[in-house]
């Protein structure tokens, strides 16, 4: 006997109908044989015996040829036993009883791929944005992403993966397909930019960024060093330069001068933003200079209210200054805006712990851990990989209470 997984079980059981769904039947004794058959194969289903409720749809064929339903489930069956010849003939006659069974069209995209049938893009294309059912909808996204990719189409690709991320973030197979189609569109781009502009300011600023990832800043100092002399007003690498100066020694006095007047000539170049003043509050910071920082912050928080890193450090300094209400709620704001920053929670759990409210701060205090431990993992992988970890500026400090 021949299973189906409790998954597809799913697919096949919101096919079945109910009483009230059949197409009218010329006789009342056929329309009630119909139900009855229908309600044997669900309980078939049920217990996942999936030849026995085909048997209950072939019985129903037989009464009545075209039900549209029947086929439908049949061909479900079919689909899952991977016999897509026989569920295409199904789905097909589904269709041509009732045209509006959209299941029934998604699953017969999904058939017409496999068979390598031209008309599969257009089927999965149009079913994929109206189905309601989560899981045929990943699966039926998954087909067509596919199928784009396979055909060289990277931008409908690219498309519809981040659909399917919003639909299901935490999937691993589509988070690995969303990663593989986006590699490869940078890598088109980037090619494309080679043969185009090979010695352009931003040839050069792409070298400094692929360097930083490989964790080569003082060659990638170098490159965004180029792209700034053959381009001073290109966008957004002064700050990029400021980063990677003050990432490679962020301690040494002339370091810290050398990126705030980097970031002072980005702000002239292309204005202030929230992410020049928490760079500058890091730097404050390195020199000990806490009203500098504050209030670098302070401008962030103002530019950009929804900064985690403005927030996060809005909410140190109001805990040196004993206003814990206020640095309450920016923490809160920062555990709502970024759930994976490590610093916001343990702060979030240190501050908890000040006032008196010991299980809200074990929460946050066993969230942290385990981000922690999450991104622990993540740079053994990254180091496995040989590329730099995506730039964090979390700080944990041993007294969180001071800044």
């Amino acid at each position: 006997m021949k299973l189906i997984s409790t998954s597809v079980l799913a697919l096949v059981l919101v096919l079945t109908s109910s009483p009230g769904t059949f197409a009218a039947q010329s006789g009342s004794s056929r329309s009630s044989l119909i139900q009855d058959h229908f309600r044997q194969a669900s309980e078939d289903l049920k217990r996942n015996d999936p030849q026995s409720a085909l048997e209950e749809f072939d019985a129903i064929l037989a009464l009545d040829p075209k039900n549209a339903e029947a086929h439908s489930n049949r061909g479900a069956i079919h689909l899952v036993w991977g016999d897509c010849k026989s569920a295409t003939d199904d789905f097909r006659a589904a269709l041509a009883g009732d045209a509006s069974l959209l299941k029934a069209k998604a699953m017969l995209g999904i058939c017409e791929k496999r068979l390598g049938h031209a008309d599969a893009e257009s089927l999965l294309a149009s079913s994929f944005p109206k189905l309601t059912d989560k899981n045929l909808r990943v699966r039926v996204g998954m087909e067509l992403a596919t199928l784009y990719f396979q055909n060289g189409d990277l931008e409908h690709a690219a498309a519809t993966a981040q659909s399917l991320v919003d639909l299901n973030p935490d999937n691993v197979d589509i988070l690995y397909f969303a990663q593989l189609v986006y590699n490869e569109l940078a890598d088109e781009t980037l090619n494309k930019l080679a043969i185009i502009a090979p010695g352009s300011a931003r040839m050069q600023q792409v070298i400094a960024e692929h360097l930083v990832n490989l964790g080569d800043l003082p060659h990638a100092i170098e490159h965004y060093k180029k792209c700034l002399q053959m381009d001073p007003h290109l966008p957004g690498a002064h700050y990029e330069l400021a980063e990677a100066i003050f990432q490679s020694l962020p301690s040494d006095p002339p370091t810290q001068a050398e990126a705030e007047n980097e970031l002072q000539t980005a702000i002239k170049e292309e204005g202030d933003s929230s992410r020049i003043e928490c760079e500058l509050a890091r730097i404050a910071l390195r020199r000990d200079n806490q009203q500098a920082a504050f209030e670098h912050y302070q401008r962030a928080f103002a530019l950009n209210p929804s900064d985690v890193d403005a927030q996060v450090g809005l909410a140190h300094f109001l805990m040196a200054q004993g206003k814990n209400e206020e640095a309450l709620k920016y923490l809160r704001m920062a555990v709502e805006t970024d759930p994976l920053n490590g610093e916001a929670h343990y702060r979030l759990g240190t501050l908890y712990r000040k006032m008196q409210m010991p299980q809200e701060s074990a929460k946050e205090m066993k969230l942290f851990q385990e981000i922690k431990q999450a991104k622990d993992r993540l740079q053994i992988i990254y180091r496995e990989m040989n590329k730099r970890p995506p730039v964090s500026h979390e700080q944990i400090p041993d007294t969180p209470e001071q800044p």
